[in-house]
This record gives C-alpha cells, structure tokens and sequence, in this order.
C-alpha cells in the first residue's frame, strides 16, 4: 500500500507539474518519492542504489557534454546560417528549418537544437518581416520528429535502448523511416495551416547574420562528435562511448569547465535517477501483474493498441515517466523488441499534440516569447493532425515491421 501511495503522488506531481500547495516540482517529487521508498521499507538502501540503470545516466551526460562543445563552438548556428542564406524564399526556409532541426535532432537531442535554432529563425522571421510562427513550429514539430529516428534522439529514446539492448543501428533502421516521413508531414502541414505566409515571393535572408566561431573547439567537437555516432553505428556500447565523448572533450586548455556544467540538465539526471527508484519499489507489489493483465485484455501487443495508450499517457504523465511505466510490461509481450520501438515512436511523436506535450516545444515557446507569442491554439492546429498521422503511419509501419 505504501509503495502504490508513494506511486501515485509521485505521477501526480509529474502530471500536473507541481504538488498541489507545495513548492515541490517535478523532479523534487521523483526524489522525495524515491527517499520515501526506503524510509517506508519498501526498498532497501542498495536496493535503491541498484534500481538506477546507471549506464542511462552515463549516456545523458555523455550526451550532454558532447552537444555543449558543439553549442559553444558555434556549430549548430553555422549550420543554421548555412541553410539560411541559401534560402531564397518563405518554402525554401521552411524547408531548412526543418531539415536541420529534425537531421541534428536525431544524433544531437531534440531540445539543444531547440535551444540554438529559435533565436536564429527569431532573428531572420522578424528581419524579412515574415511571420515567424509557422518558422518556429517547424523547429519544434521538426525536432520531435526527427528525434525519434535514433537512441540518442531524446532521452526517452536513450532510456529505452539501455532497458531494451537494442543495438542502436537496429532502432535507427526501424525508425529512421518513421521520422523522415514525419518530417515530410511536418512540412506540408505546416505549409497548408499557414499557406497565406508560403506565397511566391522571393527574398534574400541577407549576409548580416553573423556567426562567432571558436575554430579550435569547432574541429575539435566535430571530430569527436562524428566519431561517435560512427561507434554507436559500429555496434559500440553506447554508453561507454558517449561518456569517453565526453571526457575527451573535456580535456582542453581553451573552455572553462563551468560552461560546459552549465550546460548539463542535472535535474534531468536526479528526475532519472528518482523515476527509476519509484517505479523499482511498485515493482514490489501486484502493479506488474495487474498492468500485464490489463495489457493482454486490451491486445497491448498490436503496436496500434500500444501506440494509443502510450500517447496518451505520454501527454498526461510526460514521456520519460510514461516509459517507465510501460517497462514491466514490455518483456512479456509477444515481441519485446517491436513493443520497445513501438513505446519509443509514440511516446517522442506524442510530444507534438500541444505545447505541453515535449520540453522541446516549450523551450521554443518560452524562447521566442518577448518578441512573438505562441498560443496554445496557433500549436494545437497544427499539433494535432501532425501527431494523429505521424502516429498512425508509425503503428502501421511497426506493424509489419521485422
């Protein structure tokens, strides 16, 4: 009883955001949840300590530390600019920006690109007097799609390739095609909800975008970072060569080490770490077997089926915690490894039903915000139909998929 309590305010908090009176937010709720575990019994200290899959931990940091040289070094903007400048009207930029968000989303995580693209696209929208919206839906729209192409996409997808094994060139060959057809959805959505914005007109985005480079850490970064994914390609234990990524680029005489942990979400990391000590103790209890006998009475095991109830909750629970849930369930199905890909695609592409659906799509709100509003509705028109497509043509490809 303890366990499923502790359980279901955890989630509660995750649902809603914070708890109800408290100054208590999302992490600190997976935290306070995980302690209450073992001070109630359910779990043992060591218990505890071994529930974290600490190879997951090791992957984000990695991860994160990697991207931070890139950000810092001015590759993701040099790139952006790239795609800009060679834009010469309103379809072709949409056409970039969607692109590059959703190319860079897949290896890089979604969200860092929504970080460096927004001020760009900001930037050069409001210089050609363009109606910057549907430029930085696409960021947002296009990253979550794009993510879902591979382990290293988001950090859903990581936690899902460390609790399934799959190899990362395996996850990538499943859904590497899912994204590209969603980032072709994403386009023509967005071009048919915002159509009186895509006219003819031809434009040029200028050569006053200016872009600081720092050179030695640029060729540095890239260095690294493509020898990175050649090895999670390689069939490398991913884990393992994300975080010697990163220590290698740690290893300088030119960056303070400050902006990089600047960059690193380390609540992100205790909300991980938390979730995975919450949801180890309700293992303990008839949870597991009563989720496996809800799964089969509703056929979880049709990808269709699955991907449903994994967008749903993803859009109430979030989808690192959704995952989560779904994880006892997943070893006992027919195919685990088509109900682990299945959960990864619906719960990253779930993420573009509304503005709250995925950090990414807040990030982009929250960014561009003193000098553009995003309602909730100028996302949900396009959000929505996007999501419901992308959903169904990922099920039907998963479906078949062997």
């Amino acid at each position: 009883m303890a366990a499923l309590l502790i359980f279901c305010a955890t989630y509660l908090v995750l649902a809603i955001g914070r708890f109800p009176g408290l100054r208590v937010d999302r992490t600190g709720a997976t935290i306070i949840g995980a302690s209450f575990m073992v001070a109630a019994g359910v779990l043992s200290f060591d218990e505890a300590l071994h529930a974290v899959d600490w190879a997951t931990l090791v992957l984000l940091l990695g991860m994160m530390i990697v991207v931070a040289n890139l950000r810092l070094s001015g590759f993701f903007r040099l790139v952006a600019a790239v795609v800009v400048r060679h834009a010469h009207g309103p379809r072709m930029l949409l056409a970039g920006i969607v692109a590059v968000s959703g190319f860079f989303s897949a290896f890089f995580v979604n969200d860092t690109m929504c970080l460096v693209l927004t001020p760009l696209v900001l930037e050069v929208t409001l210089s050609l007097r363009r109606n910057p919206v549907p430029y930085l839906l696409a960021v947002a729209m296009a990253s979550n799609a794009g993510s879902t192409a591979t382990i290293t996409g988001n950090p859903q997808n990581m936690m899902i390739g460390q609790l399934s094994g799959i190899p990362y060139r395996d996850f990538a060959q499943a859904l590497s095609p899912i994204a590209a057809v969603s980032l072709v959805f994403t386009y023509f959505i967005i071009l048919f909800i915002h159509r009186r914005e895509f006219t003819r007109e031809r434009f040029d985005a200028g050569d006053d975008l200016r872009i600081r480079l720092h050179r030695p850490l640029l060729w540095k970064s890239i260095t690294v970072a493509v020898g990175m994914v050649g090895s999670f390609f390689a069939g490398w234990p991913v884990a393992q060569v994300a975080i010697v990524a990163g220590a290698v680029m740690l290893v300088t005489r030119r960056i303070k080490p400050e902006k990089i942990y600047h960059d690193i979400d380390w609540s992100l990391l205790a909300m991980f770490a938390g979730l995975f000590v919450v949801v180890s103790g309700v293992e303990k209890t008839s949870l597991e077997q009563d989720l496996f006998a809800v799964a089969r009475s509703f056929g979880l095991h049709r990808p269709a089926v699955l991907t449903g109830f994994a967008a749903l909750l993803s859009n109430v629970v979030s989808n690192v915690p959704a995952v989560l849930v779904f994880r006892p369930v997943m070893a006992k199905l027919p195919h685990p490894d088509q109900g682990w890909l299945t959960l990864a695609m619906a719960s990253t592409l779930a993420g573009n039903f509304t503005i709250l659906g995925s950090v990414a799509n807040l990030i982009v709100v929250q960014r561009a915000r003193l000098k553009v509003q995003i309602t909730f509705w100028d996302y949900f028109k396009a959000g929505a139909p996007l999501t419901l497509i992308t959903l169904a043509v990922g099920a039907l490809w998963l479906t078949y998929w062997r």
